[in-house]
């Protein structure tokens, strides 16, 4: 669902066609955000999980994910199923790992690591040092198609990034270095303004996390800021013709942005090609409420329009996608948003509107871990239901380090709150996924799902931050937006990062997304907006012309917004 022209076609058939895959025996293959993956417990109080600043290559045939604080590094053959490897000789607790592959060997360094590592077999995880090299914040290996090698590096709330080229024949020795002036400019670009909403204007941005993509002969320099820990953490992108530059700032930037939904952030990442030629994003989301790096990943997909704009897909991106194919929205909505729920116990503080609210910074509790400890949720009537995702909350835990074990758990589904259906059976067999996401194998019928602790590891409550219900609800969608406006902002009105984007209500909306963009075909950008019919956006670029629209959701359908509304720079 990544552009407008494709918004409205996309709004009135996907719910069809994912019907019928199903109906033909052929059930889809999708992914949620954040990606279910055994994030690690830091070393240190408070317990928390925690992966950032994502590095995927591909490697032998094989996907090579590795990610701050993890403990190791994953491999896939397939982008969905990860197995963890825990390596030798490598600077683990470093941050920001980054890999990138060469003469047949993958190349490793970290945040100030002061050197480089190698290996042709990381499966093995043995690794031998290769070299010492000066210190690297935030650090990115690009390899250019003439074999040259550069550095590029950065994390300050002050200074540039930076690009070095080293010389691999010479113990990576530096060839040449300058800083990049055009990777900040905070007066400017309201992405890189502090805070969850970028209204910190007293606050100077971080910006680190460099990532250099090479596109038919263009060079897109992808950075991050303005801060790990805000939902607005986001990536620019520069655009240059030279691994030098001389870069400028792309007008549709941030590309990668997700400010808004169960889970915000999309900054700090690696864009790569999949075995099958298309390219996707992996980035930072951000949690940040024991602690400022509780953080998760997000994989997004990207593509390359034909005047060269790069895009990472984040309409909904938290959301069922499929995997293959266009990658598209999967067309299932959320069953489960502000819906009634009940439970077997609650802890003060953590009540059960806060496992449907679509918000993982809060979460309801049991009042311990103990077995049959359950949660139930009623979507108010018979709907088809196709995946949920059971996002644990840890709340209490103890463990430090690796995950203690699985998650044991059981999952029924019932039309009458009578007789239940086993939907999903974990009550032998788990994993450690704290953003387990479960594809169901046939769709189910029912209005009431309801998951039953057997086990909770790590010393913590059956907690859940978010239970999301997905599929295809048997009511109405939403009525259209009407009265589109935009204008600037009255607290700010000279200040071209910021607009006011404010609309009538429409019938049946349990929220609403403002889409915008560069171009009335190219409105990429997004923010979820709920329980409003305004929204002041301030990640905005000055002197850029450009264009809104607003769809309604609900639990049944889209109603894409087809009247746009223009920004004069």
């Amino acid at each position: 669902m990544r552009f407008s022209g494709r918004v409205v076609a996309i709004a009135a058939l996907v719910l069809c066609s994912a019907e019928l895959m199903f109906a033909q025996g052929a059930p889809a293959r999708t992914y949620a955000n954040p990606m279910d993956l055994n994030y690690r417990f830091d070393l240190d109080q408070p317990s928390r999980r925690e992966a950032a600043d994502p590095t995927m290559v591909v490697f032998k045939k094989e996907y090579w994910l590795f990610a701050s604080k993890s403990g190791g590094y994953w491999h896939s053959t397939d982008l969905r199923n990860w197995t963890l490897v825990k390596p030798e000789g490598l600077p683990l607790e470093d941050y920001a790992p980054t890999v990138v592959a060469m003469n047949g060997r993958l190349y490793f360094t970290a945040y100030n690591s002061k050197a480089i590592w190698s290996t042709d077999d990381p499966a093995k995880g043995v690794w031998t040092k290769d070299a010492d090299i000066d210190s690297y914040a935030d650090p990115d290996l690009f390899v250019d198609d003439d074999g040259h090698l550069y550095m590029y590096s950065g994390c300050s709330d002050k200074t540039p990034l930076m690009v070095t080229e080293l010389d691999p024949k010479q113990g990576f020795k530096v060839i040449k270095s300058q800083e990049i002036d055009a990777s900040r400019d905070q007066e400017h670009r309201g992405y890189e303004v502090p805070g969850d909403s970028n209204d910190d204007v007293k606050t100077a941005s971080w910006i680190e996390g460099s990532w250099m993509t090479k596109y038919n002969g263009k060079y897109y320099l992808q950075y991050a800021g303005p801060g790990t820990q805000f939902n607005s953490y986001a990536d620019g992108v520069l655009v240059g013709t030279s691994p030098w530059g001389p870069f400028k700032v792309a007008p549709y930037s941030p590309f990668s942005f997700k400010p808004s939904g169960f889970i915000g952030g999309a900054g700090h990442g690696s864009t790569f090609q999949d075995l099958q030629g298309q390219w996707w994003h992996i980035a930072t989301m951000s949690i940040s409420v024991r602690h400022m790096f509780e953080r998760r990943l997000g994989l997004f997909p990207v593509t390359f329009l034909d005047d060269g704009q790069m895009v990472a897909d984040t309409y909904l991106a938290d959301y069922p996608h499929f995997w293959d194919g266009d990658r598209d929205f999967a067309g299932w909505l959320l069953l489960s948003y502000e819906k009634p729920a009940i439970s077997s116990s609650t802890l003060e503080g953590h009540g059960t509107e806060k496992a449907v609210d679509e918000n993982v910074r809060d979460w309801w509790s049991a009042n311990n871990g103990k077995p049959d400890e359950w949660y139930q949720v009623d979507l108010g009537a018979v709907d088809t239901v196709h995946a949920v995702q059971i996002d644990f909350a840890d709340e209490g835990s103890t463990t430090l380090g690796f995950g203690q074990g699985p998650y044991l758990y059981e999952l029924k589904g019932s039309a009458d709150g009578n007789k239940w259906t086993m939907l999903v059976d974990h009550r032998t067999v788990g994993r450690d996924s704290p953003q387990d996401y479960e594809e169901l194998d046939k769709p189910a019928r029912v209005r009431y799902v309801r998951i039953t602790n057997v086990s909770m590891p790590n010393g913590a409550k059956f907690s859940l931050s978010g239970f999301r219900v997905f599929g295809t609800d048997v009511g109405a969608k939403p009525e259209k937006v009407n009265n589109v406006a935009v204008a600037r902002s009255d607290k700010d009105p000279n200040d071209g990062r910021v607009a006011e984007v404010s609309w009538s209500p429409a019938a049946g909306a349990d929220f609403y997304v403002i889409r915008y963009g560069i171009a009335p075909d190219k409105l990429n950008s997004s923010y979820q907006v709920y329980n409003k019919t305004s929204k002041e956006i301030r990640s905005l670029i000055s002197g850029v012309h450009y264009y809104f629209t607003v769809d309604a959701v609900n639990a049944a359908g889209i109603n894409a917004g087809k009247k746009i509304v223009d920004l004069q720079p």
